[in-house]
């Protein structure tokens, strides 16, 4: 891989995206400390130090965003507004027929598709500043600490819309810096973005796990946790690439003297089709009632309840609510993302078919049995994997940042294969050898 990768180098267009994509990286994980104006950088370093304030209601988007959230930096926000307007998008496509038609339309439909992509990203992004800002200033961000209510000292509106307006365009220049990527660089640009954000958190979660260790001055525990990631890294691996390949035969047509089709084929149905979009919505929808019951006023049977049982991850109706909602979530996005009517008239109209199955409706049929059959232990497998941070609380006192949770590792590694694949294609143009032997 190693000769590769100086091969990949030696490749003048292939060394000029690859250096492309590695100076924008190194632009954003700059941007993710530089404090936003309005904010004691002093008091936010004492209440990152003074208490676990990784374990928040915060979690998910300060993973997402390289640690930049608790920071409150002008990447705090990080990708995170625009992975929900896509994922929002997504949705209205298949519930909105004027989305559903320019999805259709190819290229120009997209386009469009992407641009309220943009606009709805920058709405997100108010949104999530101003609730930000606000829990800043009420000392909620960080609970427990002794100056928390000091970390925005000036309180007027002035300092306040300045501090939303900056964290705005922080996430509109995130969102440009990804589109960079994606035209001139190597890969997905808000996938390469997102990696580089999960990864930047490693180091310090692993260090504090070893601190936080007992056996052996914590090397113990550093060890097992290593050797769990690798595991999970590998049955990731295994899982990600399975794919149920359904043959597609086409039939030989004759125009005038010259011969079409007759060619043979396959629909890949991979065994995790969802991808990471089920923990996402699962996770966001358990942060809602949790976020209710903090900012709401006085002691209630249903927020005694609520912060009982869900706002702890190691709690049993936490855990089995965050895993029937991944099964759920993972049903449903495929429902959406997958249409088998609309594959079986594409096939029966290029004149398509799976042998020992008519065209048309019993096609559409055949193709949802299949993907129901497979649903199944991919959804079990997102569920299992997404508890592992859970685990991880239990037997090692992490918090909820563990490092090899089951977000980052899905993250990480679907990144990660994506990004060798686009490498190795365009070192096959060229006639090298590639990374995958």
């Amino acid at each position: 891989m190693l000769t590769a990768f100086a091969r990949a180098f030696k490749t003048p267009d292939l060394r000029k995206k690859l250096l492309f994509t590695l100076g924008i990286i190194v632009i954003y994980r700059v941007g993710t400390h530089v404090p936003i104006p309005g904010v004691d950088y002093k008091n936010v370093q004492v209440c990152i130090d003074n208490a676990n304030a990784n374990q928040g209601l915060f979690g998910l988007v300060n993973m997402f965003s390289g640690g930049a959230l608790l920071q409150i930096t002008i990447f705090a926000l990080g990708i995170m507004p625009y992975i929900t307007a896509s994922i929002i998008l997504q949705l209205l496509t298949v519930v909105i027929p004027r989305l559903e038609a320019l999805k259709k339309e190819g290229q120009a439909g997209t386009a469009k598709i992407t641009q309220y992509t943009r606009y709805l990203t920058i709405a997100l992004a108010i949104l999530q500043g101003t609730g930000l800002v606000a829990t800043a200033r009420t000392g909620t961000l960080f609970q427990g600490c002794p100056v928390a209510s000091e970390i925005v000292p000036d309180q007027s509106i002035f300092v306040t819309v300045t501090m939303v307006i900056t964290m705005t365009a922080g996430t509109a220049c995130v969102m440009w810096l990804g589109e960079l990527i994606t035209d001139r660089g190597i890969g997905n640009g808000m996938s390469i973005l997102m990696f580089i954000s999960i990864a930047a958190t490693f180091p310090s979660a692993l260090w504090a796990i070893k601190q936080q260790g007992d056996l052996a001055g914590g090397w113990i525990e550093f060890g097992t946790v290593i050797a769990v990631g690798l595991v999970m890294v590998g049955l990731v691996v295994f899982v990600e690439q399975a794919q149920r390949r359904i043959p597609v035969q086409y039939a030989k047509r004759m125009i005038g003297r010259r011969s079409y089709g007759g060619t043979s084929t396959y629909i890949p149905l991979k065994v995790n089709q969802a991808g990471i979009i089920p923990v996402i919505f699962a996770s966001s929808l358990l942060y809602i009632p949790a976020l209710v019951a903090q900012f709401a006023g006085g002691n209630s049977g249903w927020k005694t309840w609520i912060e009982a049982n869900l706002t702890k991850g190691d709690h049993p109706i936490y855990i089995a609510t965050y895993f029937i909602l991944i099964v759920f979530f993972a049903f449903f996005y495929v429902a959406i993302s997958f249409n088998p009517e609309e594959v079986a008239d594409n096939m029966k109209k290029y004149g398509g078919f799976i042998p020992g199955i008519r065209a048309g409706r019993p096609t559409a049929e055949y193709l949802s049995y299949v993907l129901n059959r497979i649903t199944w232990p991919g959804s079990l497998y997102l569920g299992l994997i997404a508890l592992v941070p859970t685990m991880a609380l239990v037997g090692f006192q992490a918090n909820q940042n563990f490092p090899f949770g089951g977000t980052s590792i899905l993250i990480i590694v679907g990144v990660g294969l994506e990004t060798v694949k686009q490498i190795e294609s365009q070192l096959q143009q060229r006639n090298y050898e590639g990374f995958l032997r």
